[in-house]
């Protein structure tokens, strides 16, 4: 199973890289579209564009092939010492006792009376109402 995965991720890599090797070449190559065939031009155009691609991907991958085991082991060697930090600052601080009752913390509100009123102020005096003139 994990080596059915691995063999699709390797084609779809292999078609990445293809697509974007096609479409770059035919971007810089292909200048005519008039006919069913490649010009000289067009045609050494593509092989070599094709073939400075290939030889940058493999440079490319062998420079990370070469690379992959060292960056490997400085992750892992930094996985184990983050891992070796933790206890330690796990000893450093105690944990709450479980059994140990929990804090309370004073509440200054009052119990709400649900029989209370809020009082009803009548309106102010000095407001008049007037009739506007054209009614």
């Amino acid at each position: 199973m994990e080596q059915d995965q691995q063999q699709i991720r390797n084609l779809r890599d292999f078609l990445l890289v293809y697509n974007k090797m096609t479409d770059i070449c035919f971007s810089r190559c292909a200048s005519n579209l008039n006919y069913r065939t490649l010009t000289m031009d067009e045609e050494s155009c593509l092989d070599s564009c094709a073939g400075k691609l290939i030889r940058s991907n493999h440079r490319l991958m062998g420079a990370y092939v070469k690379l992959m085991p060292t960056i490997v082991q400085r992750r892992l060697a930094e996985y184990e010492k983050k891992a070796g930090e933790l206890p330690q600052a796990a000893e450093g601080t105690s944990l709450p006792d479980s059994n140990a009752p929990l804090p309370t913390q004073q509440s200054n509100l009052q119990p709400a009376d649900t029989n209370q009123q809020a009082p009803i102020t009548p309106p102010s005096e000095d407001i008049q109402v007037t009739a506007s003139p054209g009614s």
